[in-house]
């Protein structure tokens, strides 16, 4: 497994975690059985916490959609380089940071972290053009 590889499942791992806390959060809430039925407009509000968590687990999922591609072209194509792997690596650390300063409600560096993942993803484009 290439580095790249070792990156995306890593960032794969941590996407599908991030829906967790939100979940025992909904079960302090309303229970279990609450937490198992569907929506309703009279719900309990989720902790602030929990809410700024399900947007940033939303916006981890997006960005996949993205970066995955990406590596496994780069994978495809035999590209693997120094670069390419510490462009991966940063963008599974910005992935985290964005998720942990959403969960503590930290705007400005909530942006950075997303901004540095988005440049991450427009290196590996350039690496997929042999730019990189």
């Amino acid at each position: 497994m290439t580095r790249e590889l070792m990156w995306l499942t890593l960032t794969i791992i941590l996407t599908g975690v991030l829906w967790i806390p939100y979940v025992v959060d909904r079960i302090m809430i309303k229970g279990v059985m609450g937490a198992m039925a569907n929506p309703s407009r009279n719900d309990p509000p989720q902790s602030p916490w929990a809410q700024r968590l399900y947007f940033a687990h939303t916006n981890a999922v997006e960005n996949l959609i993205v970066f995955a591609p990406l590596v496994l072209i780069l994978d495809t194509q035999g590209i693997s380089t120094e670069g390419t792997a510490i462009t991966c690596a940063v963008y599974f650390w910005a992935r985290l940071a964005h998720a942990v300063v959403y969960v503590m409600g930290i705007p400005v560096l909530r942006t950075l972290a997303f901004t540095v993942g988005f440049l991450a993803q427009a290196a590996l484009v350039l690496a997929v053009f042999g730019k990189l």
